[in-house]
């Protein structure tokens, strides 16, 4: 199985980049929905989060109240980064354990986890390919200020809140740049995808 990881910053598109791969056969998961998945009430990843931020992080119903935790971490980078060391080893043991589900099915599988923070963790290294996706600058803005109704200073914290789209480049084994909309993006997925086929041909 090759195992791939597909990353980028913030609102760069790795969702719509992921839905393509999904649709050209690859098995695909989502960090953020392993991420919400390890946050589930009494899960240990929920009490671990608990533990270090207090009760204030949850609803009423005992779930975690993503929009104040997003509230707490962003605004501080020292909070951030403890959260990122509570939750990265409990998403990072859920996506192996997929990862090797999906081998024993399919031991011809192309394995895509798209995860923003990857290579942040160190996670990467468990990957043999990287994809980085990425976007102009002033797109990026746009589109982060109109998918989370962001004010354009609150956009532009989180977007340097994360490590900046240049330096993300430098670990790709492939780039996707999505600046120009869905059918340039589309091409350069697809693209890759043979690629990876290659790849995975040559190593059997």
């Amino acid at each position: 199985m090759l195992k791939v990881g597909l990353t980028g910053s913030i609102a760069v598109g790795k969702s719509f980049v992921l839905g393509v791969l999904a649709e050209l056969g690859c098995r695909v998961l989502d960090a953020d929905v392993t991420a919400r998945d390890v946050v589930t009430p009494g899960a240990p990843g929920l009490q671990a989060v608990v533990d270090a931020f207090g009760k204030e992080v949850l609803t009423g119903s005992g779930a975690l109240d993503r929009s104040k935790l997003g509230a707490i971490v962003f605004a501080d980078q020292e909070k951030r980064l403890l959260l990122n060391s509570i939750l990265h080893p409990f998403i990072i043991a859920a996506q192996d354990e997929q990862m090797r589900r999906w081998e024993e099915q399919e031991p011809q599988a192309i394995a895509v986890v798209d995860a923003a923070l990857m290579i942040e963790s160190g996670g990467y290294r468990r990957f043999d390919r990287i994809i980085v996706v990425h976007c102009r600058p002033d797109v990026q803005l746009q589109r982060l200020m109109s998918r989370d109704g962001l004010t354009r200073k609150d956009a532009e914290q989180r977007i340097a809140a994360q490590m900046p789209q240049d330096e993300k480049k430098s670990f790709a084994s492939f780039l996707i740049d999505t600046s120009d909309g869905f059918d340039s993006t589309r091409q350069q997925t697809e693209a890759v995808f043979r690629q990876l086929r290659e790849l995975l041909a040559a190593a059997t």
